[in-house]
């Protein structure tokens, strides 16, 4: 059991370092036979490793690879030619240190790029990114999108043949086009960690191999100089800080605990040390993002030693700034529950009139979630209970639908 766990560890943090080495190697035109081949090696430790696993694993698991990109160069036709160059020219020593750890970050650098190309359609840029470069499979990517697996499919099957059809490079993006493509890399980054952080997963609250996935991409996004700038960071020290408080999100029963009963002491303080050095060094970079507004946001949450202590007042003014630069329901009910919290709940009304939960779609009952606690400040309990029926209902996360129903219960006696 130990070495199936050990084995799916390395299938999730090897598969997408193979895969934009294969490609680096091959080019895009061969993706579908390399991620086979990737497949195959992985099957291959599967069987080997049963009764004991090579004492540096990952090394094993590099050269496999390596000699499965020979094995393939040798059928492909076409490549024979290639191979004998690999082999006994110059090139060997160039195909070696595609192996060597500065060239497989920038592979995957080029493979994330790839995955967030602007002429790929942007509903299949996640689920392209969580398989080429998170190494998710297609069910993963369904349950963690909320998508039926057919539709995870056709989307992978789209990203790949928009790749061939539009011949894209795999490339890093020219200093001119550097911006506007590091802006979507970091916005499917930020996607991947959500989806982490508060998971549409009908049995699992936290998914922290997503909130992991994106930690380390971003990571990888920081080694190069030119895609450091201060959202870059900015985004970093986000996930950090949000990273931070995973381990106080849910009980050892995965049950949800919100943010007024979570215990501060299990906030992890490297991770907030990292997030606040990565916000200082953002605000040193002349742009600006919504990334700086949140990651403030959280800060003020973590500087605040209780909950009552909580500073809502800039709370309320970030979530204000937040809104003039991306103005959606979300941040609105965000500000709705700072104004319950401010104890000026006709404020709260005033934003929660103006809503429409289909907006927010699988997540229409944070919408109700919100009313409910308008009507209980407020003092009618009637109402409030009956708000929290209809986020009971429709709510898709169980640990949350547990919250849920234990919120109205607790309501129901008083």
């Amino acid at each position: 059991m130990q070495n199936q766990q050990l084995i799916d560890h390395l299938f999730r943090h090897q598969y997408g370092k193979m895969v934009s080495i294969l490609i680096r190697i091959f080019g895009l035109k061969h993706i579908e036979l390399i991620e086979d081949a990737v497949q195959d090696t992985f099957a291959k430790a599967t069987v080997q490793w049963r009764k004991k696993v090579p004492d540096n694993a990952e090394a094993w698991f590099t050269t496999a690879a390596k000699n499965r990109v020979i094995d393939l160069l040798r059928k492909l036709d076409a490549d024979k030619s290639r191979i004998e160059k690999l082999n006994y020219s110059a090139s060997a020593i160039a195909f070696n240190n595609l192996f060597e750890k500065e060239e497989i970050q920038d592979s995957e650098l080029r493979m994330i790029f790839t995955a967030c190309h602007p002429k790929l359609d942007p509903k299949d840029q996640i689920a392209f990114a969580l398989k080429t470069i998170g190494g998710f499979s297609s069910s993963e990517i369904a349950t963690a999108l909320l998508l039926k697996p057919e539709t995870v499919k056709k989307r992978l099957t789209r990203a790949k043949q928009t790749i061939l059809k539009r011949k894209l490079n795999f490339e890093l993006p020219a200093k001119k086009q550097l911006q506007s493509r590091l802006h979507n890399v970091l916005e499917v980054v930020y996607l991947i960690f959500n989806e982490g952080f508060h998971s549409n997963h009908n049995k699992l609250l936290v998914r922290k191999e997503l909130c992991g996935e994106a930690l380390r991409l971003t990571k990888l996004i920081l080694r190069k100089e030119q895609f450091r700038c201060g959202a870059s960071y900015a985004l970093f020290s986000l996930l950090c800080l949000n990273s931070s408080r995973l381990g106080a999100k849910v009980d050892e029963n995965f049950n949800s605990i919100d943010l007024k009963n979570q215990d501060r002491s299990k906030w992890y303080l490297p991770l907030i040390n990292l997030g606040v050095n990565a916000l200082e060094k953002a605000n040193e970079y002349p742009d600006f993002s919504t990334y700086h507004i949140e990651a403030a946001i959280v800060t003020e949450h973590i500087k605040a030693p209780t909950f009552e202590a909580t500073n809502w007042k800039q709370i309320l003014e970030l979530y204000k700034q937040l809104e003039q630069h991306q103005e959606n329901t979300i941040v609105s009910l965000s500000i709705a529950v700072v104004f319950i919290q401010l104890n000026e709940p006709q404020n709260a009304y005033l934003i929660l009139q103006k809503l429409e939960p289909n907006a927010l779609e699988q997540r229409s009952y944070l919408f109700y979630g919100v009313k409910a606690k308008y009507y209980h400040c407020v003092g009618n309990i009637d109402k409030a209970i009956s708000y929290l029926n209809t986020a009971i209902e429709s709510v898709p996360n169980f640990a949350e639908k547990t919250y849920l129903i234990k919120k109205r219960d607790a309501l129901l006696t008083v």
